[in-house]
């Protein structure tokens, strides 16, 4: 028995020092280096909270940027959460050839993350481009998409919207756990299709939209590639994420202390987000289990 368990740990040291040695450490180190100026080449200099003083008190490149993660967060979630559970309802339905339509709608979150399709994106949604192509087909005028700060940020969210696979696939393995029972008695009762996806269906997977709510948040606070290869932060920092001042600040002017103070706002957003996220889960969170204690 103990050479089993020795056993069991050396298959698992490569994962744990995987762990200690790109997550931990770096987690650690980094807010260490927020409280100091460090430019990578130099040794780090303690300045206390003087990188959080400028953050909150003179930046107004950052107010900018927050405010424009926390919106396309607003409406990357909702919009991409949605439309997941739409299509992996209509996946739902026993048909012909579903596999291959399956297969088909979560291809694009295996790709939409790639360098290459934001390059793509970027090609589509230009002066020339198929959009404006489409748009010009039916009489209406190009819209310079990347170029005019009201239309940027719709091309960034359109891309993650469009990256809806893996949520999809999450709420049609919920959706197939669903009891046929309950729709057969609703039909019975006279339920229409509206009623009974919203008054059986979505109650019941409630602990997986939250799950994918949770997830989707975390995802679009660490989004880079689709602003940074599509529209490079602007015009006029119109999609200048919060992701992309990190690597600027800490990679681009190498100032390593700011680029982590900004990191750590950024991960006590994410971590406030997901408490608030938590504390009202209790009132439209539906548990199985719960159910049948409270009975």
């Amino acid at each position: 028995m103990y050479e089993n368990k020795r056993l069991g740990f050396l298959f698992v040291l490569p994962f744990v020092l995987g762990v200690l040695g790109f997550k931990l450490f770096p987690f650690v180190m980094s807010f260490a280096l927020s409280f100091t100026q460090y430019d990578i080449i130099n040794p780090p200099e303690y300045v206390g909270l003087e990188n959080y003083k400028e953050l909150f008190g003179s930046d107004d490149l950052f107010r900018k940027s927050l405010g424009v993660t926390v919106a396309f967060v607003a409406l990357t979630v909702p919009l991409r959460l949605a439309f997941a559970l739409f299509i992996a309802h209509v996946l739902n339905f026993k048909l012909r050839g579903i596999n291959f339509f399956r297969s088909a709608y979560y291809l694009p979150s295996i790709l939409g993350g790639s360098i290459a399709v934001s390059v793509l994106w970027r090609f589509i949604f230009s002066q020339n481009g198929l959009v404006n192509i489409v748009l010009a087909k039916l009489g209406i005028e190009p819209i310079a998409w990347l170029a005019d700060e009201h239309y940027s940020l719709w091309t960034i969210v359109l891309l993650n919207v469009w990256q809806f696979g893996s949520a999809m696939v999450i709420f049609l393995a919920a959706l197939q756990n669903v009891p046929t029972s309950l729709y057969e008695a609703a039909e019975i009762d006279g339920a229409s299709k509206w009623q009974q996806f919203f008054r059986i269906t979505v109650p019941l997977i409630t602990p997986v939209i939250f799950f994918n709510l949770i997830m989707q948040t975390v995802n679009a606070f660490q989004e880079f590639n689709g602003p940074y290869m599509v529209t490079e932060g602007g015009p006029m920092h119109a999609t200048y994420l919060l992701s992309l001042y990190i690597y600027d600040q800490s990679f681009k002017f190498f100032n390593l202390g700011y680029g982590s103070a900004i990191s750590w706002v950024m991960f006590a957003l994410v971590v406030s987000l997901s408490a608030i996220s938590f504390w009202t889960s209790k009132y439209w969170v539906f548990y199985s289990g719960e159910k049948e204690q409270k009975r």
